[in-house]
């Protein structure tokens, strides 16, 4: 049974609407949930004009948790780097015991809310805690200081990068790592020559995302940092504080200075998928 053109043009038309309502839709949500309050951001940081937006992100206060937020985020990228190639290498290329275990621990801060896991710091590290007495009597603190900040740090991005990993070296196969090893090649030059160069994009993608979540994470580092000025707050606690202080110029000001970080950081991942996509279509 033939469909009359009549029919064919209609169901076009209808797929067209859907489609053209669906776009609008999607752009609408898009202005109003994301645009428009990043630009409400720098609207009011530069309020008062630029002489009172620079003097507020070069306040020492501030500069001191842009310094301290770049270090617990360096320290966090290159942990769970480290650890995540060492996990997704393991998880996708030998089988264990226990494998489905540490698959679920990977993910384990997915489901914890990091207030949660600060207060799990606090109980093993805080003066009342597990290890606080002990910790104390050497004079080491970790709780309310910088070390408690880049614990709670590296936690709460500890899936990233092994997650963003695991699936993509389990679709690519071992086809090339096998034939290498029976050309002669061992275990440490088949992985920098072979897998490493076949997951670059994807390792580059999981710390692009960890770095992003490790500079703007606020609920477990609020917990373990006692918001000690200059000392353990970072940028989104610097933010908390200025605005609870009613100082909304040098607050939106700082907050611009996150807002910033979230644009460039969705540039380099839009640029690592288009130079992704750019090899698949040439392989």
């Amino acid at each position: 049974m033939t469909r009359s053109p009549g029919t064919n043009l209609r169901r076009g038309a209808e797929s067209a609407l859907v489609r053209g309502s669906l776009t609008w839709i999607a752009l609408l949500f898009l202005a109003v949930f994301l645009v428009l309050p990043l630009a409400s951001v720098f609207t009011e940081a530069l309020a008062k004009g630029w002489r009172i937006y620079l003097e507020s992100i070069r306040d020492p206060y501030a500069l001191a948790a842009v310094r301290l937020t770049l270090e617990a985020s360096a320290a966090a990228v290159f942990l769970n780097l480290v650890f995540g190639l060492a996990a997704a290498w393991a998880i996708t290329r030998f089988s264990f015991q226990g494998k489905n275990f540490l698959v679920t621990l990977i993910d384990l801060p997915l489901a914890v809310s990091p207030v949660i896991s600060g207060f799990v710091f606090v109980l093993l590290f805080g003066l009342h805690g597990w290890f606080g007495q002990w910790l104390n009597d050497r004079d080491l603190r970790i709780v309310f200081a910088v070390p408690g900040v880049i614990l709670a740090t590296i936690f709460v991005t500890f899936p990233f990068v092994a997650r963003e990993l695991i699936p993509f070296m389990q679709a690519q196969g071992t086809e090339e790592e096998e034939a290498a090893l029976i050309l002669g090649a061992n275990g440490w030059r088949t992985f920098f020559h072979i897998t490493l160069p076949n997951i670059r994009w994807s390792l580059l993608y999981g710390v692009i995302l960890c770095s992003a979540r490790a500079m703007g994470e606020f609920g477990a580092v609020s917990v373990v940092s006692g918001h000690i000025r200059g000392v353990t707050n970072t940028l989104p606690l610097q933010v908390e504080i200025l605005y609870n202080e009613y100082n909304f110029a040098a607050a939106f000001a700082v907050a611009s200075l996150l807002s910033l970080t979230a644009v460039l950081t969705l540039a380099a991942k839009k640029l690592i998928e288009w130079k992704a996509n750019l090899r698949g279509g040439r392989a």
